[in-house]
């Protein structure tokens, strides 16, 4: 579950004013209870303090938190008082991934990476990753990391959006780096009815946003991470897993909505 809502959310949220906090509460809980164990945050996304009330009595273990520094906090000590505030807004100890949002061509990706090393040493962390990277700033911070391996790249990555199948997917791949994949409904686009789509949507008995989210979740090493607003948007998501996509029909799929 993604919990990056919009530019107004975060603009409103600095000013203290969080609308529909509690729907968003609400859509999070809903899947923690479809065992959605996944939550993807940011300290730039205002969503911290709605996670953390979100899993309060849930088991910390049966859950996968992720969440991301900001650009202007990569130098070492930056990032590891950026750390200890997220860890604060989570109410946790320790996130299992720790990712940099936004690469900064000011800070050397050598000093951001020892210090998140120096962050799992401590076990504050548990994972390291990237988001927003090109191909050779994700290679660059994959060699920087001396006693780890890059864990994760964050992406757009969906059926209308596929440019990271160049280079950045093979090398993920070949490396065994995950790619969360975000925006994996196109902003929207990929939640209507397209006509195009409404043989493979009867075929199926799956809405288009469940073959969209299917499609990315049969990759392998691929996850998506669909925003988590409504309870509503939840439960259809939560259809889009227990049942597979024809490869034909993931390869038809590909073809009409290019």
């Amino acid at each position: 579950m993604g919990t990056y809502y919009d530019p107004l959310w975060i603009a409103t949220g600095f000013a203290g004013w969080k609308r529909n906090r509690a729907e968003k509460i609400d859509a999070l809980k809903s899947g923690l209870e479809r065992g959605f164990s996944l939550v993807d945050t940011a300290e730039l996304y205002q969503s911290e303090p709605l996670v953390a009330e979100a899993i309060r009595g849930s088991k910390r273990d049966e859950l996968f938190l992720a969440t991301k520094a900001w650009s202007n906090h990569l130098h070492r000590d930056a990032l590891v008082k950026s750390l200890e505030k997220s860890l604060r807004r989570l109410g946790t100890t320790y996130v299992d991934l720790y990712q940099v949002h936004f690469p900064n061509g000011r800070v050397p990706i050598t000093e951001t990476m020892s210090a998140m090393e120096e962050l799992v040493a401590k076990g504050e962390i548990l994972a390291v990753g990237v988001s927003n990277f090109s191909l050779e700033q994700i290679e660059e911070a994959n060699a920087s990391l001396t006693k780890s391996q890059l864990a994760s790249v964050q992406m757009p990555y969906n059926l209308t959006n596929r440019a990271i199948e160049r280079d950045i997917l093979p090398y993920c791949d070949q490396e065994g780096i995950a790619v969360m994949a975000y925006y994996p409904l196109a902003h929207g686009r990929l939640t209507g009815s397209d006509s195009r789509v409404r043989e493979l949507t009867g075929k199926y008995s799956k809405t288009q946003s469940q073959l969209a989210l299917r499609w990315l979740a049969q990759k392998r090493n691929v996850f998506p991470i669909p925003r988590a607003s409504k309870r509503t948007h939840v439960e259809e998501n939560a259809g889009a897993s227990g049942w597979e996509l024809a490869p034909q029909d993931a390869t038809r799929l590909e073809e009409l909505l290019k």
